[in-house]
């Protein structure tokens, strides 16, 4: 992979159409999350289970193992068709199990280059292996009585379903998306926070599960806040992802484009104020929108956007902005501004996610770290290591000894 981070670029960001830069950083994470599971294959550890506490365990020695799950199957999406891809086979690998991945349709050329490069690695034939079929085979694959793992990343629809269908014992994490909430209050530096929230907002046009999407800020500075925010996103750069300067490329299809070009039309229309954007640049660009306060029953304020589109809200009571923060049945990550300790951490208490950023935006991750959504938004935990415990199992022995 080292050797071929210039090809793997090119494919990533020619088929899913995130920015060439963009593209590049994602290929070195990849790198970096194959030596992360090699390191991790150590921390695959058992534990010694203490006997002779009473009378029965006496003369014994008990002790755990972890030994691999079974066949993992993968299922894939294309916003990181390179780092998805490592994410959900080379843990896998790494924990002793053979595994089958599957793709997003749209992106699967990324994974073929993969397929190749563990060949060449010296992979032994049949432990990773891609399979592309239409959502029927999926289906059926997923649902195969011999899979002991499903590794789903996707649609929430999607994801409950094939759970539902699955095989007694099979076992599972999904990660599908959420509305990454961020709370601002008025001692927020707004010098080192703006240029966070547009990057987290319009990072691959928005098709990122933990893209920031809903900003309440406090009425002090809030429209100060939305018109800096949206300065600088008509400044982006959008356009052909292979181009090295642009910034923000386009959707994946063009019926993703007309999805948000209708629910922006529509959050206008029931009082949202266009600040910046508001429309189509081409058959699959749409121009980075910024909305001040749109109506809390609009499409973009009650489901994931999943397109270059912020919603930046006023309020005048953090505790109401809270609770408008958690009122929607997706949670993953989400993130407060302050500089104060207490405020951020009552915050982060009673924010309803998986993780909460203090001073950061809600697309912060690092691929050790736990990462998954929560309630509507998965379940499991993704992230290198947590992926390979999870594709793990403990096994416990017990030995009985009269020299014990």
């Amino acid at each position: 992979m080292q050797e071929r981070i210039e090809d793997l670029t090119k494919i990533a960001a020619g088929e899913g159409g995130k920015p060439y830069q963009d593209s590049k950083v994602e290929v070195l994470r990849a790198i970096n999350g194959v030596k992360i599971a090699a390191e991790e294959i150590a921390g695959l550890a058992g534990e010694q289970i203490p006997m002779g506490l009473t009378e029965a365990s006496v003369g014994r020695i008990a002790f755990t193992t972890r030994e691999p799950i079974g066949v993992v199957v993968s299922v894939s999406a294309f916003n990181h068709p390179v780092n998805l891809i490592i994410h959900q086979t080379i843990t896998a690998f790494a924990a002793g199990c053979p595994v089958i991945v599957k793709p997003a349709s749209t992106t699967p050329l990324s994974c073929k280059a993969l397929m190749d490069i563990f060949k060449e690695a010296g992979v032994p034939d049949g432990w990773i292996q891609m399979i592309l079929v239409d959502n029927d085979g999926a289906e059926k694959l997923v649902t195969d009585k011999h899979v002991n793992y499903l590794s789903f990343i996707g649609s929430a629809k999607v994801g409950w379903w094939l759970k539902s269908q699955l095989a007694p014992g099979t076992r599972c994490a999904l990660e599908h998306g959420g509305a990454a909430p961020v709370i601002v209050e008025p001692d927020a530096d707004l010098e080192e926070m703006i240029p966070g929230l547009v990057k987290g907002g319009f990072y691959h046009a928005g098709q990122v599960c933990v893209s920031v999407q809903k900003i309440f800020v406090h009425e002090s500075i809030a429209k100060k806040v939305a018109d800096t925010i949206a300065e600088k996103a008509k400044k982006l750069k959008v356009g052909d992802p292979l181009d090295k300067e642009t910034e923000v490329g386009p959707l994946i299809l063009p019926k993703e484009v007309d999805r948000v070009e209708k629910w922006v039309t529509e959050a206008e229309k029931e009082g949202a104020e266009i600040l910046c954007g508001g429309k189509r640049i081409s058959e699959t660009c749409y121009a980075p929108t910024v909305l001040w306060n749109p109506d809390h029953q609009s499409k973009v304020s009650q489901e994931e956007i999943f397109g270059p589109v912020v919603c930046i809200y006023s309020y005048s009571d953090r505790e109401e902005a809270i609770k408008l923060a958690n009122s929607l049945e997706y949670h993953f990550q989400a993130a407060v501004f302050t500089k104060d300790l207490d405020i951020a951490l009552d915050t982060v208490q009673k924010l309803n996610a998986t993780a909460v950023m203090v001073n950061e935006h809600t697309a912060f991750r690092v691929d050790w770290m736990p990462f998954g959504g929560r309630d509507a938004s998965g379940e499991g935990l993704g992230g290198i290591p947590y992926s390979m415990h999870e594709m793990t199992r403990e096994k416990l022995m017990v030995i009985k000894s009269k020299y014990l």
